[in-house]
């Protein structure tokens, strides 16, 4: 019996966001003027794509490196960071090329803002220790409550003022329980309120993504195993499809998975290049021939 024509579909909505690309076309440029240029922690959430940059000659350092580094230039990834980095740099008269995402520059802004007005506890929805987060405490003095799940909600104190942002790529569900939470259980005497600081290019890949994985047999998740939104993304793919695989790259296909599979959908996180994913269709075309 001849075998049916495997299909395969890249999903259009997966790939780099607007801050990622941003980023990624600041270095791209920077290097191309043949200059030495350090980043601030990986570019991106992608083992593949920083080692691509790092064969055009982007050396990724950490903050401790960083001290040790006087006028040099150093790129600031989409994350962004927090106040002491931009101090450090000036201290160091190191060059900043800045590609802190726009979405997070203004969150950044809101909550210094809110800080220095005093009076509330400020509360971040998010990853402790993530770079965005760390960014978004450096703007309280380290003083902002983290909160990574509904249940560290419940041991919030309700009896003080409480503004509860929330880090751009975690789960829109889950924010508005907590919302719903708080709301439920803080003092009559104390005012909350909530500012919905999530990236629509992220919340919006939601329903697209869940679309996108009940129409296939097999769903290939192309993504780095240290990236946040990608932890959401893959999860939801998993919920609707189960016949769902987590991969870095094209290696990882196991040509068992394609075995009684009609159609292949290949997705990824908002830190997974275009050109990954096509790599891994490339793999299975060619484990088909």
């Amino acid at each position: 019996m001849e075998e049916k024509e495997l299909q395969i579909e890249i999903d259009n909505g997966s790939g780099f966001c607007f801050g990622v690309t941003t980023a990624i076309k600041k270095a791209e440029e920077e290097l191309g003027k043949g200059t030495t240029l350090y980043c601030l922690g990986d570019i991106v959430h992608n083992g593949m794509e920083c080692e691509r940059l790092r064969q055009l000659g982007l050396v990724t350092i950490d903050h401790q490196q960083m001290e040790q580094l006087h006028n040099v230039k150093v790129l600031l990834r989409a994350h962004g960071e927090p106040p002491a980095t931009y101090e450090l740099a000036r201290r160091n008269n190191i060059e900043i090329i800045d590609a802190t995402c726009p979405v997070v520059l203004q969150l950044q802004k809101r909550i210094k803002k809110q800080y220095e007005a005093g009076r509330a506890s400020i509360v971040i929805f998010g990853k402790k220790g993530h770079a965005e987060v760390l960014g978004l405490e450096g703007q309280t003095e380290g003083k902002a409550i983290v909160i990574e799940t509904f249940d560290d909600a419940k041991q919030l104190d309700f009896a003080h003022d409480i503004y509860l942002y929330s880090q751009t790529t975690k789960s829109l569900d889950e924010f508005h329980r907590i919302i719903d939470y708080i709301q439920e259980h803080i003092s009559p005497e104390a005012t909350f309120r909530s500012f919905d600081t999530i990236c629509r290019s992220v919340a919006n890949r939601m329903p697209s993504i869940s679309q996108f994985a009940s129409r296939h047999d097999l769903i290939l998740f192309v993504c780095g195993r240290k990236s946040s939104n990608g932890k959401v993304l893959l999860n939801e793919c998993k919920r609707i499809n189960p016949n769902t695989h987590l991969i870095e790259g094209p290696k990882e296909i196991d040509a068992t998975w394609l075995q009684g599979i009609e159609t292949v959908g290949i997705c990824g996180a908002t830190s997974t290049p275009k050109w990954l994913m096509e790599q891994c269709r490339d793999e299975i075309e060619k484990m088909r021939e």
